[in-house]
């Protein structure tokens, strides 16, 4: 941090999270720089925000993206490095002289840069769940032997971090607590009758009732896969084993999440939808700032309501927690199936049950063991792809 400036980088600048982060950083240029953006291959966006932004460095995952992106700032007159592929991802995330990293790239393709991004010792906000999915212990150990800092951006995760006692930090057990509470807003088919998901549409899959979000997180939303994701990550965060970390059906989601202490107490964040809103908590912590989010107006709101997951309506949400109890490679091949379905079901090849069935058949096929390397998360991750594949016709 120079002259109280803290030098951001913004991994998955061109996402929904990326996007938030970059409007909650343009409100306080007295506070953050942006040193430098990542993309996979939206370079319009990502052009349009270099204009906006002038990062210093900038990595895309295609190498005809990057090479595109380069001529075009070039013809801008902006001195931007440009840098290429899985490598040039993780160079940037590593970058010298970075005060904090944005995790945001979507998906297993995330991992490296932010494992990168935490053995520099960096302040690193994790949007990226996979991360901690795929690769937990792993992650967590590389938290503890750089001292780096890590702040949850996942709305759930963030409210569970607010809702901690004083001084808590990431990967270890917060003292007094009994119970961590996920809250859920059951997507969109929460209350569709059963009989009718065969004929759910990839636009009715996307179309979140309350978030704006990604293709894919909002298919996830909907299977309740991503609950499930989140259940696997409040244990690394956490410190908590499954059996103490519960979903809450929450349509409203105002409150975001709850954690219960031994003496009965139980403490909830509250908040309108917004990721704004655990963006600029991580950003600024310990401190306070504007996030341009709606003030929550709980008259308007007049009722928030609670119930129990459906795991029948649901058996993404069962399946997260058999991984989790599980161990080994079994939550890489969730999450690595889990993607390959749903990238399928968005393209309109298979239907929407069919998300849970190949997860569940390559769930069952994972070894348990242990993965004590990037490269064997790496294997692991592959061989359940090409499991799902094989299961989705592709192979």
């Amino acid at each position: 941090m120079v002259d109280g400036v803290r030098n951001v980088v913004v991994l998955g600048s061109t996402g929904s999270i990326g996007g938030s982060t970059l409007d909650v950083v343009a409100r306080h240029p007295d506070r953050y720089r942006v040193r430098a953006l990542t993309a996979a291959r939206r370079t319009d966006i990502l052009f349009q925000q270099c204009l906006e932004h002038r990062p210093q460095c900038v990595a895309m995952a295609d190498e005809a993206a990057a090479r595109d992106l380069r001529q075009r700032l070039r013809g801008a007159g902006l001195d931007c490095r440009v840098l290429a592929g899985p490598e040039g991802l993780v160079e940037v995330a590593s970058l010298p002289g970075v005060d904090t990293v944005m995790a945001a790239i979507v998906g297993g393709a995330g991992l490296a840069p932010t494992l990168a991004a935490v053995r520099a010792g960096r302040c690193v906000l994790l949007a990226n769940k996979e991360a901690l999915v795929m690769a937990g212990p792993l992650f967590m150990q590389a938290v503890t032997d750089s001292g780096a800092t890590l702040l949850p951006i996942d709305s759930e995760h963030n409210a569970v971090f607010q809702c901690m006692p004083g001084g808590f930090q990431a990967g270890s057990a917060g003292p007094g607590v009994r119970r961590i509470l996920l809250t859920a807003s059951g997507g969109p088919f929460r209350t569709l009758p059963p009989e009718r998901f065969a004929d759910i549409t990839p636009e009715q899959a996307v179309a979140h009732p309350n978030w704006v979000m990604g293709r894919k997180i909002s298919v996830d939303s909907a299977t309740m896969m991503n609950k499930g994701l989140e259940v696997i990550e409040a244990h690394w965060l956490f410190s908590m084993p499954a059996e103490r970390i519960d979903v809450v059906v929450h349509p409203q989601s105002v409150i975001h999440s709850m954690v219960e202490y031994e003496d009965g107490s139980v403490l909830a964040q509250l908040g309108n939808p917004d990721m704004r809103t655990p963006i600029a908590h991580a950003l600024a912590y310990p401190d306070r700032v504007d996030a341009g989010v709606e003030r929550l107006d709980l008259a308007r709101i007049g009722t928030l309501s609670f119930e129990a997951p459906d795991f029948a309506r649901f058996p993404c949400l069962r399946l997260a927690y058999r991984a989790l109890e599980r161990g080994g490679a079994a939550a890489v091949a969730l999450n690595a199936a889990n993607e390959c379905a749903v990238e399928r079901f968005l393209a309109g090849r298979v239907r929407f049950q069919r998300i849970a069935e190949v997860v569940e058949t390559v769930l069952d096929r994972a070894g348990g063991d242990s993965l004590g390397s990037l490269e064997a998360v790496a294997a692991a991750d592959a061989e359940a792809r090409a499991a799902a594949h094989d299961l989705l016709g592709e192979g």
